[in-house]
This record gives structure tokens, C-alpha cells and sequence, in this order.
């Protein structure tokens, strides 16, 4: 009988923002704008690449899991450091700007946009016969998001944190992917845009993962990087 390996992969686990969804960086262009701070939209997701890095880095990693990353602390730091990257540092604008993020697009927030690279991902992992599923931090609305985008379809099943009751990086939350999986963790992986949240938890459930870096600003990490899903995914499936 052939040995069930750890190369023997049966389900891909997702992220959702910025891995299968993408951040409004055209609304946010459009904020600073109104308030004399024009920058393209581009300028924003560059600058996202770099803030996500230091949210975890100064934020997240230093908390251990004791910090959640749907707070709304967490999301003003989080814009907070977006802003800083593009060079926008006047207190007054960042209160502004977090207030309308704070607003904007209830209860959904600013991860509505499709990934491009997402369903070329998901059609490349069922072609292959593995089973993918979104495991997300969020606040009971990613399902709806993923519906509404057509990216529910694609997936066998979506965890919501607000919905679990437990968030990333807590291992329990991949224990139940796996469970409704039913595939050992040796037989799963993780995709996902946050070391500290996204692989150490993923890692400490016993499952390998792939660390998102669109911008190459993570530097050395002791994981497998990619700059988007699709990398990603082949990169996983590359190894089975």
C-alpha cells in the first residue's frame, strides 16, 4: 500500500482578504483625494504591501495571538501604517480617514474586490482534485462577500471566524477545516497574507503553508513565499 506522505495534498486552505479578496484601494485613493492627499490607487496597494508587514511585525507578532485582528484597534493601526507608507501623517486626516473606514460599506468593510489571480487559483486546485476552503478572521460577512463575487461556488466550504468563535492563529479553527475536510494535517495546507497569524497558526495545527508577498517585503522567512494565490497554488500542487 502506498505511504500517505506529507506531499500526498488533499485540501488547500485559504485566507480571504488580501488572498482571495483585495482590498477597495480605488475607494481609499478616493478618500485621501477629498481630503487633498491625491494618490492613484496603485500608490495605495503598494503602500498596503508594505503596512501589512509591519502590522504584523509591530503589532500582531509581539501580541502572540492576544491581539484580534478584527478589532477596531487593529484596523485604525492598520490604516494608520497605510497611510505613513504613502507619506500622509497629519493626525487630522488619519482620525478623518479612519472614521470613514470605519463607515464605508457596512457591514463589509473594504475587502469586496475580487483577487484577479482567485479563480484561476481555485479552477487550477479542483482540475488537480483538491479540496479548497476559506478559512477567514472576519466578522460573519465573508461568506456573503465570496457569494456575491461568484467565489463561493469554487470553494467546498468557508469558516468564519465571527461565526466559530475562535480566530486565527489559534489552531482550533484549522482543526475544524480539517475535520470538515476530512483530511489530516499532513495532507492540508495554508495560504495566507499574515506570518504570525496565517503561518505560525496554520504551522501550529500541523499544516504546511504559504506566506503572500506581492511586494517582496517580508524578507527571509522560513516558509515558502509567492506573490499571489495562483503562485501559490501551483507552488502547493508542484510538491504533491
Amino acid at each position: 500500500m502506498p505511504s500517505r506522505s506529507r506531499h500526498a495534498l488533499r485540501a488547500i486552505f485559504l485566507d480571504a482578504g488580501n488572498t482571495l479578496l483585495r482590498m477597495n484601494y480605488p475607494a481609499i485613493a478616493g478618500a485621501l483625494a477629498a481630503r487633498g492627499h491625491p494618490v492613484s490607487p496603485d500608490d495605495v496597494q503598494r503602500a498596503e504591501w508594505r503596512a501589512r508587514v509591519r502590522l504584523d511585525t509591530e503589532v500582531l507578532a509581539p501580541a502572540a495571538g492576544r491581539v484580534s485582528t478584527e478589532s477596531r484597534a487593529t484596523g485604525s493601526r492598520y490604516v494608520a501604517l497605510i497611510l505613513d507608507e504613502l507619506g500622509v501623517r497629519s493626525p487630522e486626516v488619519a482620525a478623518s480617514i479612519d472614521a470613514w473606514r470605519a463607515s464605508f460599506n457596512r457591514p463589509f468593510g473594504l475587502f469586496t474586490l475580487a483577487e484577479p489571480a482567485a479563480a484561476p487559483a481555485l479552477r487550477l486546485a479542483r482540475e488537480a482534485g483538491v479540496a479548497t476552503a476559506v478559512i477567514s478572521n472576519s466578522n460573519g460577512t465573508v461568506r456573503s462577500v465570496l457569494e456575491g463575487l461568484g467565489i463561493a461556488p469554487h470553494v467546498d466550504f468557508v469558516l468564519d471566524s465571527a461565526e466559530e468563535g475562535v480566530e486565527k492563529p489559534d489552531p482550533r479553527i484549522f482543526a475544524r477545516a480539517l475535520e470538515r475536510a476530512a483530511v489530516r494535517a499532513d495532507e492540508a495546507a495554508y495560504v495566507g497574507d499574515l506570518y504570525s497569524i496565517d503561518v505560525l497558526g496554520a504551522r501550529r495545527a500541523g499544516l504546511r503553508s504559504v506566506l503572500l508577498d506581492p511586494g517582496g517585503h517580508w524578507g527571509e522567512r522560513d516558509c515558502p513565499v509567492a506573490p499571489d494565490v495562483l503562485a501559490a497554488v501551483t507552488l502547493l500542487l508542484g510538491g504533491r
